[in-house]
Order: structure tokens, then sequence, then C-alpha cells
């Protein structure tokens, strides 16, 4: 954990409105994947998915896209369906998550390492 990137409340709320874009983004496609896995799979064989197939893969893309830049960025992508992310953070000298939920207007809880979403506190 010592080479883990940490943020500021501030570093955290700079970056909400791309982390909205990307769940957004990443939550839409997650709902085209499984609605259109099925039709593609049953259709693979005979045409390689079809139209199903592209907008499939695509969806793919969107995920696989979202996951590498918050693994980039430094950010734990806990819950696309919620929208649930921690920024590694400081505080008291010691590493906890900066908590965060899509629909929240900013950073304002945090909890520590081994805890999660219920634990959290207020900054």
């Amino acid at each position: 954990m010592a080479d883990e990137r940490t943020f500021t409340v501030d570093e955290a709320n700079a970056l909400l409105e791309q982390v909205r874009d990307r769940l957004t983004a990443m939550r839409e496609a997650r709902r085209t994947v499984l609605d259109a896995g099925e039709k593609v799979h049953e259709r693979a064989e005979a045409n390689g998915g079809g139209k199903e197939g592209s907008v499939y893969w695509d969806a793919l893309r969107v995920v696989r896209e979202g996951v590498e830049w918050f693994a980039q960025e430094g950010i734990i992508l806990r819950d696309t369906d919620s929208g649930l992310v921690d920024f590694p953070a400081e505080r008291d000298g010691r590493i906890v998550q900066l908590c965060w939920r899509l629909g929240e207007p900013s950073v304002g809880h945090w909890h520590e390492v081994d805890a999660g979403f219920s634990n959290r506190y207020p900054l």
C-alpha cells in the first residue's frame, strides 16, 4: 500500500464529474451486456451474433475501458450498479477510504480500509 496513490478530499471531488460520466456509461453498458448476452450466444454460431453482437462487444469495451480508467487513476471501483467508489486517502497518519456513491453531491464520507459503506463516517 505504500505505493498506492492517495487523494485529498479536494482531489477526489475534482474527479467526480469524470467519475460520474464513467459510472453512468458503465452502468448502461453493463445492462446492455446482460440483456444482449443471451441473444448473442444463441446467434453467434450462425452469424457472429448479428446486430446484438456488435452492441454487445461495444458495451464490453465501455466496461473494460471504465475499469481500466479507475485502476489507472487509483480509484477503487466497488459497485458499478450503485456507483460506489473509494478514494484511498490519509487520515490521522493512516490509510483510509474516502467513500462516495453516485447521486451524492460530493465526497463527504470515509471509512477504514477493512470496513465498508455501512461503516462510513461523515468527514
